[in-house]
């Protein structure tokens, strides 16, 4: 049973069409290109260090994240910052500046693109729309319709990013607001099944945006008792290559593996909370085919 006190280490190797690689990162080849994809979830609002009364006192903090992120950037150029949810709430920082200072952080460490959480709500749409403006990366949820309110110009289904090459489909689900946001909270925003939002831009992405890496930022959690969280989506819709997993604040060593309709495979991986740890997957793509992923934790204790 995984929990929030103890630590999952799973095997995250694909199978007979993708195969794992050693920790360490593979030099491409002429033919070879690696993506990695660095991720975060619920770190909520935690800019500093965590305080020494906390059981990870010390650790975390944005300054290491930003220069643990320009060591890998600088050593894979290839590389996309994401984060599943809940940037929001948690000190006082929030209390204090509604979001101002969590977005301003995440877009001079370069994040790329991010997600919504049920606490990003916890001052209202219009209070998030604000703060939104303090966020010079892509928001994307494809559950969550935004029409309407103030956050329609800000929040997209999904963005495309080109890395090495690679077109690299990138979306976010969002969990029910239902008894975790207050209505009032969410008016003008209408929630839709992650089931049917996720196979509608999947389709988009393979289909019509000629994506060879799918990406869904999902803040639905991750349950292992068929619960309806991010591996009960990987095994109900076809083509997600990689879930970054928020909500449920589970510490996760390496990523899992789901299995798809389809028989394919997909990694989920969520990295706690409070920024203490990044996730890394490095996806080596052959010709333009993925044929091979591996995940770690990356501990920021020694940045």
């Amino acid at each position: 049973m995984i929990n929030r006190r103890r630590f999952l280490t799973t095997s995250a190797v694909f199978g007979a069409t993708l195969v794992a690689f050693p920790r360490t990162l593979l030099e491409a080849s002429g033919a070879e290109t690696v993506i990695t994809i660095l991720h975060t979830n619920d770190t909520h609002s935690q800019i500093d260090p965590l305080p020494p009364n906390d059981r990870n006192a010390g650790k975390g903090g944005v300054a290491r994240r930003a220069t643990l992120v320009k060591r890998v950037r600088k050593e894979n150029p290839n590389t996309l910052l994401v984060d599943a949810g809940d940037v929001l709430q948690g000190t006082p920082y929030f209390n204090f500046y509604k979001g101002e200072v969590e977005y301003k952080a995440m877009s001079a460490i370069g994040y790329d693109a991010g997600t919504l959480g049920n606490h990003e709500f916890d001052n209202g749409v219009e209070a998030l729309a604000a703060a939104l403006k303090f966020a010079n990366f892509d928001i994307v949820s494809a559950n969550y319709d935004v029409k309407g309110t103030a956050l329609e110009d800000r929040v997209k289904r999904y963005v495309v990013k080109t890395v090495g090459g690679i077109r690299v489909g990138l979306f976010g689900l969002g969990i029910s607001p239902t008894a975790l946001i207050t209505p009032a909270n969410f008016k003008g925003v209408t929630f839709v099944d992650p089931l049917i939002a996720a196979r509608d831009v999947v389709k988009k992405l393979r289909e019509e945006e000629r994506c060879s890496l799918v990406v869904c930022m999902s803040h639905l959690g991750y349950h292992e008792d068929g619960k309806q969280g991010n591996s009960f989506l990987a095994s109900q819709v076809d083509g997600i290559d990689y879930i970054a997993s928020g909500h449920t604040h589970i510490f996760m060593e390496q990523p899992v593996t789901a299995t798809q309709p389809c028989g394919a495979k997909t990694l989920i991986f969520e990295v706690g909370k409070s920024g203490i740890y990044v996730g890394r997957v490095d996806f080596t793509f052959r010709t333009g085919k993925l044929v091979a992923a591996a995940g770690r934790l990356l501990d920021l204790r020694n940045v």
